[in-house]
């Protein structure tokens, strides 16, 4: 069995992690991991949000206006979630974020498979320009950078990179 997309053997979850759709009680851990993440990866980007802004923005318009959103969390009861992925306007992967201490387990992998398979086509993406990491990480999985970008169209005012991955 393959992966529709890649050809490759489907991804998996990590013993222990499994995936699921994210719902309004999903709200603050997925605040959470968006925060921690970003602090973490990007120390360099401005906070032009307050935490709690961050929190009503993922409560009143990410969760109830995506696509999709999935956590992938720890199994069993109170699993706690360690990361999320949204898939905005039918395709493109809008937001992809991991808890720090939940890094090259597999589980970003994983989150990109399901946001692929619920695209159904093609996938488009923006990266910061300086998060070399997360530009690795995309062009693993067969990415292609086809636009550079000043920063003028995001908040943080930050040079960016569209990505393109088509089936």
């Amino acid at each position: 069995m393959t992966d529709h997309e890649s050809g490759r053997p489907p991804a998996t979850a990590p013993a222990g992690v499994r995936l699921r759709p994210a719902g309004p009680a999903d709200a603050e851990a997925v605040a959470r991991v968006f925060l921690e993440s970003r602090a973490a990866a990007m120390p360099y980007l401005p906070r032009v949000h307050s935490d709690a802004d961050t929190l009503a923005w993922i409560t009143h318009v990410v969760l109830p206006t995506s696509t999709g959103v999935w956590v992938a969390e720890q199994e069993g009861e109170g699993g706690e979630v360690l990361g999320f992925a949204v898939l905005a306007g039918g395709d493109e992967l809008d937001q992809l974020y991991l808890r720090p201490d939940s890094l090259r387990r597999g589980i970003g992998s994983r989150l990109l498979a399901e946001v692929r398979g619920a695209a159904g086509g093609g996938l488009s993406l923006y990266v910061f320009q300086r998060n070399a990491a997360a530009r690795a990480f995309y062009e693993r999985h067969g990415f292609t950078a086809i636009a550079y970008d000043d920063g003028a169209r995001n908040e943080e005012n930050e040079p960016d990179v569209l990505y393109r991955w088509v089936p």
